[in-house]
């Protein structure tokens, strides 16, 4: 099969790439480099330097499009808030017409964010979110329930059949750029460091992690899956980010915290509620923090050799 992958040198993107090269399809990557994994592209893949909202052309037809495209990191989208919804609404309404001309199957990556600050917990899909529209944050929640919404849309009017939406928590593995500012970088850079561990506000908000072979596994059920409602992708176990601070001092060594104002908006729990995976995909994770973490540190610390 011949797949496009918006997104495609990124983190989630290049292990997608990976998998699916392993798997013996044609992959073509088209991304901006924004925010790129530092490891090198694949040599059997397609590389196409562009931006979804105005793509080069690209030639051929695809089976499967995964829209990964986006900065995910909250530094990276903050910067350009602007760049970050045009790419959720503009790049993303490129792309559905690129699956309608190509009768291909329509792959979003939609996030965990377009829940905001939860009244509900844990979050299932039918939760419609709590998101403040004035916060800066806004401009990536916007764009990924507005990336949804067109993506529903698209398909009701029977412009893409096969439509799929992963709405992806909170993830990390190798290929994640050190310096993207999310808390697993950030814990494991420092401590690697011996510097101590920043964190936002008193450590007691929530996040849950789930290892990046897991969530391309279940990227790939779900766009084989035939299910068009949006279905959650991440691991319900969650933890106070004190906790997780915990767990990285275990196994890096403990260096220190140093406790910063909360950010505007940050939410204070997040846990996915996966019944739907279960259920349409058969899916939920399997690999534990422990050893995805002491994968992720094998990484990064050939990056620092």
């Amino acid at each position: 099969m011949r797949y496009l992958v918006t997104g495609g040198a990124g983190f989630i993107g290049y292990n997608l790439v990976d998998r699916l090269l392993a798997d013996g399809h044609e992959v073509v990557v088209l991304d901006n480099r924004q925010s790129s994994s530092p490891l090198p592209d694949h040599k059997e893949a397609i590389y196409i330097d562009g931006d979804v909202v105005d793509p080069p052309p690209i030639d051929g037809t695809f089976d499967v499009i995964f829209h990964l495209a986006s900065v995910a990191s909250p530094p990276r989208y903050l910067a350009d808030p602007i760049g970050t919804m045009r790419t959720g609404s503009e790049g993303t309404r490129t792309m559905l017409e690129r699956a309608a001309l190509d009768e291909a199957t329509f792959v979003f990556a939609s996030t965990s964010e377009i829940y905001g600050d939860p009244a509900v917990h844990p979050q299932p899909e039918s939760y419609f979110g709590n998101v403040d529209i004035t916060s800066p944050r806004a401009c990536y929640d916007e764009a990924k329930r507005f990336g949804e919404a067109l993506t529903h849309t698209f398909h009701r009017q029977g412009l893409v059949q096969q439509t799929r939406v992963a709405r992806i928590f909170n993830t990390y593995g190798p290929a994640m750029d050190p310096h993207d500012g999310r808390v697993v970088t950030n814990f494991l850079v420092q401590a690697l460091s011996g510097q101590p561990l920043t964190i936002n506000g008193d450590g007691k908000q929530t996040r849950s992690f789930c290892y990046v072979d897991d969530l391309v596994t279940g990227l790939l059920l779900l766009a084989d899956s035939g299910e068009t409602s949006p279905v959650n992708l991440g691991n319900p176990a969650e933890m106070t980010i004190n906790d997780f601070a915990d767990i990285v001092g275990r196994i890096v060594g403990e260096t220190g915290r140093e406790y910063l104002t909360l950010p505007m908006s940050d939410p204070a729990l997040r846990e996915p509620d996966i019944s739907r995976a279960r259920a349409i995909l058969d899916w939920h994770p399997t690999t534990s923090l422990e050893h995805g973490l002491a994968r992720t540190i094998e990484y990064l610390r050939t990056l620092q050799a």
